[in-house]
């Protein structure tokens, strides 16, 4: 089982980026290809996909735009750049699909990989009702991240919706999800709430709650804490202490409310939590260690969707978040994107890092 044909590369046209890719792919002829492109080479999509289908022999190709883009060890923001793998897989492994090309009945729908546009209403409901399509109720992916348009390859190149594949029972994965922020202590019920207002918290006013969790940091300064602070709404059933982290949107400090980005409902369960590098890094490198005993050793192949607020961002430099992945996996065949949320088993995520390795 060989790790699967990769290559990445920048340049200053759309044609020198897929040249140099074609290249080191070489020509597998057949599988499935995932192509990352930063949003600079968006208005070319069509004539990449077409040019890799060409030089490759690769009919099957899915992937979408990120303001960054991302393979082993390295980050490519803010120029033309294009990152391709593809995996050895048979026909009867996988089923691309899209808002043009429905997933057939019988399809090989254990596992998905999926991709979507962030204009699209109602994405987390999509995304809910696409993962009860999977035998493993399992999806991995990212939203589009576009300065310009926000396009898909799903061996078309589309906008709207959802698109990717789905795989077999007999391809091999394992996944983790990494958490970019640290709960702070203390988990607080609402009890008094309107959309996404929130008025009370164990019968307290919520914006006393915060600034109770928060102590004395940022000096009192709700503009600065609203930087760093988030929401956190734990993921009912998750044996990880999962959550979903949502930006605190607005503060009242006449009426005491907050409003954050997301609805809730009175009884729900609310925690706040901390972006911090530290947090992030230690995260990363938990994922890493639990997926290091999980694979096998011979690791096929890589997909890494992060959020476009960690990398640099976060990390403090330019490919220090891929630089421990490789550090602890070491040379992947990996691409992937920086994302506008991100997709891991059922759920729309922010701020994290979804990793899938093939085997």
């Amino acid at each position: 089982m060989s790790r699967f044909p990769v290559a990445h590369a920048s340049g200053e046209t759309w044609r020198e980026c897929v040249s140099h890719c074609a290249a080191r792919l070489g020509r597998p002829g057949g599988g499935l290809g995932f192509v990352y492109f930063t949003d600079s080479l968006a208005p070319h999509a069509t004539l990449i996909v077409e040019a890799l289908r060409e030089q490759t022999g690769v009919s099957d190709w899915i992937g979408t735009v990120g303001m960054g883009i991302v393979a082993s060890g390295t980050e490519y923001m803010d120029k033309p750049a294009l990152a391709a793998m593809v995996a050895d897989l048979s026909s009867d492994q996988y089923q691309v699909f899209s808002g043009r090309a429905r997933l057939e009945a019988g399809a090989p729908a254990h596992f998905g990989v999926i991709h979507a546009d962030p204009s699209t209403p109602d994405i987390a409901e999509l995304i809910a009702d696409m993962s009860t399509k999977v035998a493993s109720g399992f999806l991995v992916g990212g939203i589009s991240s576009s300065r310009v348009r926000a396009v898909q390859v799903a061996n078309d190149v589309i906008s709207g919706g959802l698109s990717g594949a789905v795989l077999a029972a007999s391809v091999g994965v394992s996944t983790r999800l990494t958490q970019g922020c640290a709960p702070l202590p203390g988990r607080y019920r609402v009890t008094g709430c309107e959309a996404n207002l929130i008025h009370t918290l164990d019968g307290r006013p919520a914006l006393e709650v915060l600034m109770e969790a928060i102590g004395g940091a940022y000096n009192g300064d709700l503009r600065r804490a609203a930087q760093y602070i988030h929401v956190g709404l734990p993921v009912a059933g998750s044996d990880r202490g999962d959550y979903l982290v949502r930006n605190l949107v607005g503060i009242d400090t006449s009426s005491g409310l907050i409003a954050i980005g997301d609805l809730v409902e009175p009884g729900s369960a609310l925690m706040f939590c901390k972006r911090d590098a530290e947090s992030a890094r230690r995260d990363l490198r938990r994922i890493l260690g639990e997926l290091r005993e999980e694979a096998p050793a011979r690791v096929r192949g890589a997909l890494y969707y992060s959020c476009i607020g960690r990398g640099e961002h976060l990390f403090g430099s330019r490919g220090a978040e891929l630089g421990i992945v490789k550090e602890a996996l070491g040379e992947l065949a990996l691409v992937g994107f920086f994302c506008n949320g991100e997709i891991s088993h059922d759920r729309l995520y922010g701020y994290t890092g979804v990793l899938t390795l093939f085997h």
